[in-house]
């Protein structure tokens, strides 16, 4: 045992002891200062975050906004109907979580009970419909068809039912005034998904889960006026759910009314004419075929000259748009989508793709005259015309000999076009096109605005195609492989053609120029593409976007933005050459294809002139198709039936009719009755806006002027004003 002075240890020690007090503090002074972070330098923000985890919020939906046509009729408005809700905190609260409550309701409801309890879960990944989307704080919505004694029953016996209540709540309505639906321009509402409301989180415009957006025509477009914004109510509760107090709140904004140039007796007259065309498409022989025409769709467009305003727009087949109402059901949805449906969502109007045939001509001819040949010149008009070893017929092989453009427009006159193309086809360098070609028949197509959106107020608009080398070029390019695998096949006609498309399909060969010429081949259009550039011809030259959309007012009527007229371009031809496209398009319906229609069917060509060109487009593989374009001073009607035969016999007769219901035209001979015409000129003013912000609906000069179904109706919605309210 060694003898160490006590001493000697007392430096260690002192050390040791120095170090954990070092130790100590430095653990002091950083909690402390941690403390001041969360306490001090961000109390605030934590101290709201804290807050918030406290706070739920109860949605007032806002009072969407009504469609209105250009009179003032709603087209699209509210409903109040009896919705009966079911408050899931209160629910939770029983012994049974609500189960025997619920059970009860589904019996005085004539429900299934299981769908009751299952429209009352909350919604998640695992949680398939029906559920609810929404704060599990707001009164979650069992039904919104409950009748007045069912309502009474579960207010008068409210000890039965704790936590439903059963109130009156505005609902979309669709009313369809004179039996017009108007569905695929008005579109359909649906609730919104979780990736929208993250995606606008931070703009202007924020949803609530609870909310319910457009999806497809006028309801979207103009959705963001429509809507309004809710109103939010602000609850504190505790961490078990239970409501301590109010917070602060916000009121709901109303939506803002939506005025429409839609005349919906006017589009009530083309839904039924179009229908009237192909149910009597479905009538007649085709003789190419061997069967009757199928008819499958159609659309037609109705629309100012001078302003580009839709006044009607019709596609067929149509749906009910009251059937998205409340939430679509699987197999209503599979039904409307479903091959079988023939897709009645798809607006034909602005979504429906055809060669647009002869109603193309009009391009063609003024492509000749920017290619410095005379309007008025000297052009053979033969049965037939053959090019490289291939023969392109006249329309049933009828010739006229020497006649001028106009007169090629006026008996639609193939062969003068098939010329025309292929000598200036020949001038660019054929099939070595040279660097500086001129290509004007296919730049006059893009002048005109074909191959790209006319820019109408309606979403999914598709551009349609012009075939010129730079889309040969590209097609090439995306099929050539294919092409090439098929043509080492067997020696079939196919593969024999797979080979030369394999080859040459990039070139632009004399075949493609010479079909194209006449709106057949590769070409596709819209209607409202055609509606745009007849309306054009006929106002001298101005291509104006077209527009449903009138003026939003607000809820309160104290502010109104008019939706001015815009144009986006000018039709590439001279005042000359247009004045002598519009004499020849008024003798087609003079003398020429569609005379049989107008000027030999008692028309009053003297006091409402009358332009029209007919059209009939062949399809590979399926029947023709049907088009109609004409125009007057104040509207242009183009009109196509799929799979409808020709142009003047399939679609002429329902244009024809569309007019006489217009300008009040009756019988063969051609007289106006001014008490029968529905809109003989353009509506200029908007309906009139009361103090209150109703707008009031104009009562129809002559409701049997449309005919005796729907009478009752007629007289209701013409007579009714609409507001914020419904």
């Amino acid at each position: 045992m060694s003898n160490i002075p006590e001493t000697g240890r007392t430096p260690r020690v002192t050390i040791r002891l120095v170090a954990i007090q070092i130790l100590v503090l430095s653990l002091l002074l950083t909690l402390g200062g941690r403390l001041w972070y969360l306490q001090v330098r961000n109390g605030d923000e934590y101290q709201k975050e804290a807050a918030g985890n406290h706070v739920q919020q109860v949605v007032q939906p806002a009072t969407r906004g009504s469609i209105l046509d250009a009179r003032g009729v709603p087209i699209a408005d509210n409903e109040t109907r009896l919705v009966v809700s079911a408050s899931r905190t209160e629910l939770m609260k029983m012994d049974d979580q609500g189960k025997a409550v619920l059970t009860r309701l589904a019996k005085v409801l004539r429900m299934d009970a299981k769908t009751v309890q299952q429209k009352v879960r909350l919604c998640d990944a695992e949680t398939p419909q029906p559920c609810w989307n929404g704060s599990p704080y707001q009164p979650i919505p069992v039904t919104d068809e409950a009748t007045t004694q069912q309502a009474l029953q579960i207010r008068e016996r409210a000890e039965d039912f704790p936590g439903i209540t059963a109130e009156p709540t505005a609902v979309r309505r669709y009313p369809a005034p004179y039996g017009a639906n108007t569905s695929q321009v008005l579109g359909y509402l649906s609730p919104v998904t979780d990736e929208e409301i993250e995606k606008a989180k931070d703009s202007d415009s924020p949803f609530l889960s609870s909310d319910e957006i457009g999806r497809s025509g006028m309801e979207r477009s103009y959705d963001g006026d429509l809507r309004g914004s809710s109103g939010v109510t602000r609850y504190e509760v505790d961490n078990l759910g239970r409501v301590m107090g109010r917070a602060k709140s916000d009121k709901a904004r109303p939506g803002a009314n939506l005025v429409t140039s839609i005349d919906s007796r006017i589009q009530a007259v083309t839904e039924k004419q179009l229908d009237k065309a192909m149910k009597e498409a479905r009538k007649q022989h085709d003789k190419n075929t061997g069967r009757n025409y199928e008819a499958d769709a159609g659309a037609a467009v109705v629309m100012e000259n001078k302003t580009g305003r839709v006044v009607s727009m019709a596609s067929n087949p149509e749906y009910d748009p009251n059937t998205w109402v409340g939430g679509i059901s699987g197999k209503q949805y599979a039904k409307l989508t479903g091959k079988k449906s023939n897709y009645p969502l798809l607006n034909r109007s602005i979504q429906g793709l055809a060669a647009p045939g002869s109603i193309f001509k009009v391009i063609p001819t003024a492509a000749a005259v920017k290619a410095g040949y005379d309007f008025n010149g000297n052009y053979n008009c033969g049965a037939s015309y053959n090019v490289g070893g291939q023969t392109f017929k006249n329309f049933e092989s009828k010739g006229y000999g020497t006649i001028s453009l106009g007169r090629a427009l006026e008996v639609s006159c193939d062969t003068v076009f098939y010329d025309l193309a292929y000598k200036q086809w020949k001038k660019d360098g054929g099939n070595k096109p040279k660097k500086d070609a001129n290509d004007w028949f296919y730049k006059t197509a893009h002048d005109f605005g074909l191959g790209k959106e006319t820019g109408i107020d309606l979403p999914n608009e598709v551009t349609g195609r012009v075939p010129d080398r730079k889309w040969k070029k590209d097609y090439w390019e995306a099929n050539k492989d294919a092409w090439c695998k098929q043509a080492k096949g067997a020696n079939s006609y196919a593969d024999k053609i797979a080979k030369e498309n394999c080859v040459s399909g990039m070139k632009m060969r004399a075949g493609d120029s010479v079909n194209y010429s006449i709106g057949q081949g590769d070409t596709l259009v819209t209607p409202i593409q055609m509606a745009t550039i007849y309306a054009g011809i006929a106002n001298g030259g101005t291509l104006y976007d077209p527009t449903i959309g009138k003026a939003i007012v607000s809820a309160d009527g104290k502010k109104t933005e008019e939706i001015k007229p815009k144009p986006h371009g000018k039709l590439p031809v001279s005042k000359t050459t247009l004045k002598q496209m519009d004499k020849a398009l008024a003798g087609v319906a003079e003398r020429g294809t569609a005379a049989w229609r107008f000027g030999q069917a008692g028309w009053p060509q003297d006091k409402i002139k009358m332009h029209a060109k007919t059209g009939t487009a062949e399809v590979a593989g399926k029947q023709t198709t049907s088009w109609f374009a004409t125009y007057t001073k104040d509207y242009t009607i183009v009109m196509t039936i799929s799979q409808g035969g020709t142009g003047s016999g399939a679609s002429g007769p329902a244009v024809r009719k569309i007019y006489d219901a217009i300008y009040g035209v009756s019988g063969k001979g051609g007289k106006i009755d001014p008490k029968k015409a529905l809109l003989p000129e353009p509506e200029k003013n908007l309906p009139k806006i009361k103090k209150d912000g109703t707008i009031q609906a104009q009562r129809s000069k002559d409701p049997a002027a449309e005919g005796k179904k729907n009478t009752v109706a007629h007289t209701e919605s013409d007579t009714r004003s609409t507001g914020s309210n419904g």
